[in-house]
């Protein structure tokens, strides 16, 4: 039997038919949709290679193939993870240092580098924008409770756009409320 590839439909005797999601040295990693996903030996006996694409129709009517189901996992991944996009900092803070400096001169200072802070802020940000789109699609919420929320998100945005100057591109910058 030919080697079968991610996403080719299969046979097998007792399971019936899946889709080999992981092929390995002398497994397949078969999903079968009554067991889940199964490692399954490539000679085992009865195991048949299906030429048909995987089984299924996304809701738009789509053939459910691997191109699909990356798009959508990449959507997915933009839409409600907390992975953010590579933010750059301003060419003259690269290499600076965040000096804190107590008003007690009796304390020490604290430098911190400020790629370490600005990561934290660009962290911040990509976390209240998960928070916006789960607020935007949470079913427990009226549309009033929604505009309220999102309303007190755009004031933090605000308050944290002293922070706009570390960016390198305005398109990352913070934007608040324009009445204010």
């Amino acid at each position: 039997m030919e080697t079968a590839r991610v996403g080719q439909s299969i046979k097998h005797p007792l399971y019936g038919k899946g889709t080999v999601v992981k092929v390995m040295a002398s497994l397949y990693t078969i999903h079968f949709p009554s067991r889940g996903n199964m490692d399954i030996s490539q000679r085992a006996e009865g195991l048949e290679l299906l030429d048909e694409e995987p089984e299924g129709e996304t809701e738009s009517g789509e053939t459910l193939t691997m191109s699909v189901v990356e798009r959508t996992l990449r959507r997915v991944l933009e839409d409600y993870s907390d992975v953010q996009q590579i933010v750059p900092l301003g060419e003259r803070w690269q290499g600076g240092t965040l000096l804190l400096q107590p008003a007690d001169p009796s304390l020490k200072a604290k430098e911190i580098p400020i790629e370490t802070f600005f990561h934290k802020i660009v962290m911040v940000r990509d976390r209240l924008r998960v928070m916006e789109q789960q607020i935007n699609a949470h079913n427990g919420l009226s549309d009033t409770d929604k505009v309220e929320l999102q309303q007190y998100i755009t004031r933090i945005y605000g308050s944290l756009t002293t922070f706009n100057l570390l960016f390198k591109d305005n398109a990352h910058h913070f934007v608040g409320d324009k009445k204010s």
